[in-house]
């Protein structure tokens, strides 16, 4: 699929995103190495401390329609004049499956944030490297 499809199916998650309180939309579309994709939007609660990133609802929908996945790509759209990165513990997650993933992050201007999850999260925790 190309990065063209994957902005557009980003975008048209973030039509869905609830966002009462902030107006601050986000979609997110997941590549996973199978070739399939899975949208996500961001969701807010009223107690604002229980809100969903888009691209965390990404990869939930993804391990439970998919089971174990392995992601490939990640593109984020944020309905605002500049591209918005992913957070600290969205960061965590993508690379939590998808240790090279490659990360798009665009908004309506025409900045295009192209980076990679090792750039994103260089000291990433990774439980495997406790394990004996």
């Amino acid at each position: 699929m190309s990065l063209e499809e994957l902005k557009e199916k980003a975008k048209r998650a973030a039509q869905n995103s609830y966002a009462a309180y902030s107006g601050f939309k986000v979609g997110s579309a997941i590549l996973l190495e199978s070739g399939e994709v899975i949208t996500g939007c961001n969701i807010e609660s009223d107690s604002l401390t229980f809100n969903i990133c888009a691209e965390r609802n990404a990869i939930s929908t993804a391990i439970s329609q998919i089971g174990n996945v392995k992601i490939d790509t990640v593109v984020i759209y944020a309905d605002s004049p500049t591209p918005a990165a992913p957070c600290g513990v969205c960061r965590q997650l993508i690379y939590e499956f998808g240790h090279e993933a490659r990360i798009v992050s665009y908004g309506n201007a025409n900045e295009i944030i192209n980076t990679n999850i090792q750039e994103l999260l260089p000291h990433a925790f990774d439980f495997n490297e406790f394990k004996k």
